[in-house]
């Protein structure tokens, strides 16, 4: 039973950061009808952008201050934001609605472009990422067990700030924008809707999301370089268990996948070696039976 608890917490929290980069995925996916392939390696580029600017090369984690850990959590969203809005730009837009081949190497340009600079800067293996949240012990939970108090706040911040942007695609402007661009981009630019600009908005938001699941991610680990591939696979594994199309749907589905991953970790047939196989056969097998997840891929982007 303390196993069991001590894995759902961790899989709710992992869950919630790949819930996140799912969104992302989902999100793009419905106003674009693209892959955003780029997608992990912005979540580590943003990451490690943001280390650099305010800690440096250093690959050992230093302790922050308010100041340095707001800082950090203000550059990796920034840098997050810029990075989508710039593979959109240069690799992805040219490509939106004529050439599949076209936007998919663009995109996976991209996230090479963005590991070669990476590995130029930063010449470590890997590096130690500072904790902005500063949440330190643990808390006890019933059946005697023990939980870390940061898997709490990572699972707690994902979940909201998921929610939240869910609530602001729903009820804001650019949110009904979204929704027309979503359902008929044609229809959207007679009436008006600058359906580019839409778009851009959409990876934005994407990217922004990216560099705050980041920061939940990497600390406490050692993030190397190409650490985007296995994540930005985790985010697609959820955007296609909850259906994309359905950025709800993209966060439930990043919270079943960290919690079968977790699962996998705490059994003791299986162990921390199938943490990544699991959810990456998942992905395959979701892939076999239903290309475009298991819920409509023709629900609103805005649900």
């Amino acid at each position: 039973m303390s196993a069991a608890l001590q894995a759902l917490v961790a899989g709710l929290a992992a869950g919630a950061v790949y819930g996140l980069v799912g969104f992302g995925f989902t999100l793009v996916y419905r106003l674009a009808r693209v892959l955003p392939f780029a997608h992990g390696d912005l979540v580590v580029g943003a990451v490690l952008s943001a280390v650099l600017a305010v800690v440096g090369s250093t690959p050992v984690a230093v302790a922050l201050d308010p100041v340095g850990s707001v800082a950090l959590v203000a550059l990796a969203v920034a840098a997050g934001a810029v990075l989508s809005a710039a593979t959109y730009l240069g690799a992805i837009r040219p490509f939106v609605g004529r050439d599949v081949t076209g936007w998919a190497v663009g995109g996976i340009a991209a996230a090479l472009l963005v590991r070669s600079v990476l590995g130029l800067v930063l010449p470590a293996q890997a590096y130690a990422v500072p904790d902005p949240l500063h949440l330190q012990g643990i808390v006890a939970l019933p059946a005697g067990t023990t939980v870390p108090v940061r898997l709490l706040g990572v699972a707690a911040i994902g979940l909201a700030v998921g929610l939240a942007a869910d609530r602001y695609v729903v009820r804001s402007r650019l949110g009904r924008a979204m929704r027309a661009v979503a359902d008929d981009p044609q229809a959207a630019l007679l009436v008006g809707v600058p359906v580019d600009r839409v778009r851009l908005a959409a990876f934005v938001l994407a990217g922004a999301l990216a560099g705050l699941a980041g920061l939940l991610y990497a600390p406490g680990r050692a993030l190397a370089i190409d650490a985007g591939v296995v994540l930005g696979l985790k985010g697609a594994a959820a955007a296609l268990i909850g259906g994309l199309g359905s950025v709800r749907g993209a966060l439930l589905g990043g919270l079943a996948l960290g919690v079968v991953e977790q699962s996998a970790v705490a059994a003791p047939a299986l162990g921390a070696a199938y943490a990544d196989v699991l959810p990456l056969a998942l992905l395959v097998v979701v892939l076999a039976i239903r290309p475009l997840g298991f819920r409509s891929p023709y629900r609103s982007a805005v649900e």
